[in-house]
């Protein structure tokens, strides 16, 4: 099922891409797994899929401990809340940390990529919706975080992520993601020496074709690829 699906997912993203008028290479499926068995990565893997999120920095360890060598023929990013006291083991575990939202844990996961001696790649989660629910800096600050970053140097920034208000039809959510990209390609253009914000991670399950027709390079999948999670109400399925 899971290797049919990801076909499925696949060609819907391609369709996605080239009515946003780019191509299909230019959009990464992320397997979401939170909750999802070590047995079911395992297909997902043999399926082709070398992309995976975590939400949970002690789920992950615990998964990825139990995976073996088949850890490192993936590449995984942490796409939950982070707290500055897990920024250690999540720059040992992880290859991306997408959910950067204030300096302090970006100085924590600079501090400890640097004496991991490795360069950690991150977004910056942005709350273009001004959601109080959600976490992520405000569009207003994120040009004065990326000034006060640049002393940073072992960790690339390299792209924004958002996670907009619940909405039961995609099309309500076509905004926020239409703002992320002009709020990315506005930032590109006031900073001088700035990062490149090559990647805007952004559109779940639910959602993620329309994430794609307005520019999303990362779509965060879990549930159309492995199946349906219990999830409290009012919660999105990624």
């Amino acid at each position: 099922m899971i290797s049919q699906n990801l076909q499925e997912l696949k060609s819907r993203i391609g369709r996605a891409a080239q009515r946003g008028g780019r191509r299909p290479e230019d959009v990464r499926l992320l397997a979401v797994t939170k909750t999802v068995s070590i047995d079911s990565i395992h297909e997902a893997i043999s399926s082709g899929q070398r992309l995976f999120g975590e939400n949970y920095v002690q789920e992950a360890a615990k998964k990825l401990e139990s995976m073996g060598e088949l850890y490192y023929e993936a590449t995984w990013h942490f796409i939950g809340h982070l707290q500055r006291n897990k920024a250690k083991l999540a720059v040992q575990l992880f290859d991306c940390v997408e959910t950067v939202d204030n300096l302090k844990l970006a100085r924590a996961l600079d501090r400890h990529a640097r004496t991991a001696g490795k360069r950690l790649s991150v977004y910056i989660q942005v709350n273009v919706a001004q959601d109080p629910r959600k976490s992520g800096l405000s569009p207003a600050e994120l040009p004065i975080f990326l000034t006060e970053a640049t002393e940073l140097s072992s960790i690339d920034i390299c792209g924004l992520m958002t996670i907009p208000p619940w909405e039961p039809e995609p099309e309500s959510l076509r905004p926020w993601f239409k703002a992320l990209r002009e709020l990315r390609d506005k930032t590109i253009t006031g900073l001088d020496h700035g990062p490149e914000l090559r990647e805007l991670s952004m559109g779940m399950s639910q959602d993620f074709e329309t994430a794609i027709e307005e520019g999303a390079t990362v779509v965060r999948i879990g549930t159309a690829l492995f199946g349906q999670r219990e999830c409290s109400t009012g919660k999105r399925n990624v």
